[in-house]
């Protein structure tokens, strides 16, 4: 947790003054039952008026300046709290960013998201109580039982009772509710995991009628998390009867003992009358003592997931020392393999390739060959776990990550745009382009009419550009990647929208750029790669063709079977 704690650090003058105030405001209300001790002996007892006036003036003013305290610890600890998770959230966003592939597929996005949200916000109500009261609250407690000694030592004897019992009942009580909090937040990680995906696909939920069984599914799933909470909500709820009742025993017995002793003269009325205010003091600061308790309990389970996230080594980290670059070879394979993490086997093996400048390099297969994986392994998304993969004859484990994707536009599979105009989002490609630069990349990816159809650069894209048809979508997200102008081009299946004309343009402008970027096209028609320079025919994770589109008809069943089955089909059309 030292790690977490750190971003704290900025704010270590708010950490002191927060409680510091918060003492002095506790200070302040130890005082007043002894004022309203001498208002009755002395006031009341001995009909002073003038002394009941100013014990009550005193009052007024110790509660003004107790407001001042109290307002100033506020400010003090809202702002370290507040500043904290602000730093927090951009630290751990920072980080994520920074995870490959294979980490975020293994944490999973809804519980990264429950990290940046709720886990946050817990977090922060805690440390703010935590400020605020958590030496407040003891300090009341052994301060009261102090006093109550200088008063009575006999009557004083039940507090020295009461409150051992007392914390006995609230440190069990968060021993136990601790862990239980924690399997609270991991079943609300697969609650939110489930609403995600059902939201991101309710089409599909809708096209296949199965509402009602994710409902039922949901229902499920929010009954065992409302189970979780509903059973450490009860042994939390435990806290208060069970305080109210030792602290009620121990003023019963408190009166009666203070009744004895005033009988025999030992003690004033107002002495009583302190003690007990004493007494209700203490019931007062151990109810927020343990409520306090439970907020920590579940701050520190939240601040623990966060601190696993942020444990997690960064994997892209550059090898020390970047050889000399060799770029007669801009893209090879050299017998490279690649598991994911719990699969049964690999994905990719012994795959052998080389792309020289301004190639084209098709990628075709059936579904769940490797073709994404593949051309995943070229901006290191994902870490070969045999054999090499290089770019300019390095090894990409020994490139910075992000000097090694300057060199790469990507376009995958899912067309995404966010939401602003255009202009802001072709910029991603290259902050510093200019109008030109991207007017001539929209030109090149055969999306002028979708530009000039909404007015410009300054046209409005909605959320995931969903103003926008799914060709449309494509073709600005291939104009965003060649803005950059890209020494390698990666098309992951991206002109799968577009008609065989734009199709046909957009490869025959590819080729004419200037800069012959070496183009990674992955295809599942084999009319999209049959001008390539070199075909890559993959089969269960394996090479099983390699050549130009004529050789790998006559040479290789697997493409044969693609071409010859897609050909039919287009023909009939």
């Amino acid at each position: 947790m030292r790690k977490l704690f750190s971003h704290l650090k900025p704010y270590r003058r708010e950490c002191i003054f927060g409680p510091l105030f918060k003492l002095a405001e506790a200070g302040l209300e130890l005082l007043i039952p002894l004022i309203v001790a001498s208002v009755i002996d002395r006031g009341v007892g001995g009909e002073d008026r003038t002394h009941i006036l100013r014990m009550s003036l005193s009052l007024v003013g110790l509660g003004l300046l107790g407001l001042g305290f109290s307002v100033t610890a506020q400010f003090f600890s809202a702002r370290a709290a507040v500043g904290f998770v602000t730093k927090l959230r951009h630290a751990l966003f920072a980080h994520i960013q920074r995870f490959p592939y294979a980490t975020l597929d293994r944490i999973g996005i809804p519980t990264l998201i429950t990290r940046m949200s709720s886990d946050m916000n817990q977090v922060q109500t805690g440390l703010n109580l935590t400020l605020r009261l958590l030496l407040r609250s003891p300090f009341v407690v052994f301060g009261a039982m102090v006093m109550a000694f200088t008063i009575d030592t006999t009557a004083a004897l039940w507090f020295v009772a009461a409150i051992p019992v007392l914390a006995l009942v609230v440190f069990g009580i968060m021993l136990l509710t601790m862990p239980m909090y924690k399997r609270v937040q991991e079943r609300l990680d697969s609650v939110l995991g489930t609403t995600r995906e059902n939201l991101n696909g309710v089409r599909v939920l809708r096209a296949f009628r199965k509402e009602e069984a994710e409902c039922a599914a949901f229902a499920e799933q929010n009954r065992v998390l409302t189970a979780s909470q509903q059973r450490v909500g009860k042994l939390s709820a435990l806290m208060n009867p069970v305080t109210y009742v030792v602290v009620n025993l121990a003023v019963i017995g408190l009166i009666r003992t203070g009744a004895l002793r005033v009988q025999a003269g030992i003690l004033t009325q107002g002495a009583v009358v302190a003690l007990y205010n004493y007494m209700s003091q203490i019931l007062v600061e151990l109810i927020k003592l343990a409520n306090l308790i439970i907020n920590i309990t579940k701050s520190l389970a939240c601040a623990k997931r966060i601190q696993s996230v942020l444990d997690i080594q960064d994997e892209e980290k550059a090898q020390q020392g970047l050889p000399e670059s060799d770029p007669a070879v801009r893209v090879e394979f050299d017998h490279t393999a690649i598991a994911y993490g719990g699969a049964g086997g690999e994905a990719l093996s012994g795959v052998s390739l080389r792309a020289m400048p301004g190639q084209v390099i098709g990628v075709v297969g059936g579904t769940g060959s490797g073709k994404t994986t593949l051309v995943n392994l070229i901006p290191r998304f994902y870490e070969a776990t045999g054999g090499r993969v290089l770019v300019d004859g390095i090894d990409v484990r020994a490139w910075d990550p992000e000097a090694l994707r300057a060199k790469i536009g990507l376009v995958p599979q899912k067309a995404t745009l966010f939401r602003g105009n255009i202009r802001e989002n072709l910029l991603w490609g290259g902050e510093k382009a200019t109008d030109e630069a991207l007017l001539e990349a929209v030109a090149a990816a055969q999306a002028s009419d979708v530009v000039a159809s909404k007015g410009g650069l300054d046209g409005e894209i909605e959320q995931f550009g969903r103003n926008l048809s799914g060709g449309q979508r494509q073709r600005l997200t291939i104009a965003r990647a060649l803005v950059r102008k890209p020494e390698i081009l990666i098309l992951d299946d991206s002109a799968s929208a577009l008609d065989f004309a734009t199709d046909a343009a957009l490869r025959k402008a590819i080729r004419s750029l200037p800069y012959r970027p070496t183009v990674f096209l992955v295809a599942q028609r084999s009319t999209a790669v049959s001008h390539a320079d070199q075909i890559v025919v993959l089969d269960e994770g394996r090479v099983v063709g390699l050549g130009t589109h004529d050789a790998l008809l006559d040479s290789c069943p697997v493409y044969r079977e693609i071409h010859e089955s897609q050909f039919r089909k287009e023909a009939a059309q």
